[in-house]
């Protein structure tokens, strides 16, 4: 499954008991309007997408470890305060260990190699009754799943294993159940509006960070305005005269910049009716931001909020890695945020690319080539992809660890959280 990994770890210090590496790999989950509901969590000791035992012992200590590391990280955090998905063995829902999580955000998933038999289903039937909802994950019909189907909220099926005959089947023998049906794995546009007309209400799945490419389509003037801004801010020293005269042409930039400057936090008396003068009193690196964030809102207009989200975790990351394998750090930053631009204005890349002042190695980087400034942007599509094999090889190749790279993740996972929470 596509997934983001996730590592958080303690301070290194081996004069200290090491903590425990926390890995997990998240995946979105959306409604037909393309709004983030949630996300799947799937925790993991180390690149391997899977766990790493075969006995059903092994897999319970999995769900423990899952379990606390909801608690240790957050929840909320991960989820962006949405709904969690969360994989569940008979072990974790028969013992109730699943009441460490809170019922009103989270959905149990109930494995396909879970039996139902008659003492996990009055277990289910009472996590009901507290208040969580069950999940039936890569659904294919059985008659012994009846007794959880009664039950479910949601029912996921694998784009990738059905073609249209067996879904229909699947959708036949669910006649009568007021489960929504999840389609999962759906990996562009097609499959989306495929999944929509056989009447799947979530879907789950990097879909919407693929473009749809419309013929001649040019990049609107205002959307282009906050391109050029962006690569201004990449450049060393940064000319401030010609950040000026963009933001000053483009009445949304000088009102967010104005606003920002007025807040109360400034704790200035009288009003800041100067773009210069907001400029230098809210700071470099908080303009960064600010442009940052309204960028990704603005081109990324009548798209899913997910492709945001998803600029900004790619942004921070690409700037995180920069220092370690010696690359520009603010141009990692708007190299990241570009990475989705195509989506955002639903045209070619190349179309992107060819508009602005780049440094060819860059431009390349966009492209999807293999150069030096691409190393970043291509782990971090790694980790979105779950191409561990690829994660682990340019762990080695940079000489830096496995958790130090999914500890930068994690760092811009919630930078990206709680930037766009601040900026709302």
């Amino acid at each position: 499954m596509l997934s983001e990994l996730v590592c958080s770890t303690g301070a290194e210090d081996q004069a200290q008991v090491p903590q425990p590496q926390r890995f997990l790999a998240r995946q979105p989950i959306l409604n037909a309007r393309r709004e983030v509901i949630g996300y799947e969590l799937l925790f993991r000791s180390g690149w391997e997408n899977c766990f790493p035992g075969q006995s059903g012992d092994d897999s319970d200590q999995a769900t423990r470890q899952t379990l606390d590391n909801c608690v240790y990280l957050g929840i909320d955090s991960l989820t962006n305060n949405g709904v969690a998905f969360v994989n569940c063995t008979r072990d974790a829902l028969v013992g109730k260990l699943v009441t460490l999580l809170p019922p009103k955000t989270t959905v149990l998933e109930i494995l396909e190699t879970v039996e139902p038999d008659p003492e996990l289903v009055k277990a289910c039937i009472e996590l009901r009754e507290m208040g969580y909802v069950f999940a039936l994950d890569d659904f294919l019909p059985r008659p012994e799943l009846q007794p959880l189907i009664d039950i479910a909220s949601y029912i996921k099926v694998d784009f990738r294993l059905s073609d249209a005959k067996s879904r229909h089947e699947i959708q036949q023998a669910l006649r009568g159940s007021h489960a929504a049906l999840l389609a999962e794995k759906v990996e562009d546009q097609e499959e989306f509006a495929i999944a929509r007309s056989e009447g799947y209400e979530f879907f789950q799945g990097y879909f919407f960070c693929r473009p749809k490419i419309m013929a001649n389509r040019e990049i609107p003037p205002n959307r282009m305005n906050y391109l050029r801004l962006l690569i201004e801010l990449t450049r060393t020293p940064l000319n401030l005269r010609e950040v000026m005269r963009i933001v000053q042409s483009e009445a949304s930039l000088c009102y967010r910049l104005l606003l920002l400057a007025n807040s109360p936090m400034w704790g200035v008396h009288g009003d800041v009716t100067s773009v210069r003068h907001a400029f230098m009193l809210v700071g470099e690196n908080r303009f960064r931001t600010l442009v940052s964030v309204a960028a990704s809102c603005v081109l990324s207009q009548d798209q899913p909020s997910a492709l945001i989200s998803l600029s900004l975790e790619r942004a921070r990351f690409c700037e995180l890695l920069a220092p370690l394998v010696g690359e520009d750090p603010t141009e990692q930053f708007m190299l990241g945020l570009l990475s989705l631009v195509d989506a955002m204005l639903e045209t070619t890349m190349e179309a992107v690319a060819k508009s602005l002042p780049l440094r060819p190695e860059a431009k390349e980087a966009l492209l999807g080539a293999t150069n030096p400034v691409a190393v970043p942007l291509c782990l971090i599509r790694s980790f979105e992809s779950g191409a561990w094999g690829n994660c682990s090889c340019a762990s080695t190749d940079m000489g830096v660890s496995e958790e130090t790279l999914a500890g930068l993740y994690v760092d811009a996972v919630k930078w990206a959280t709680e930037t766009l929470a601040t900026n709302r």
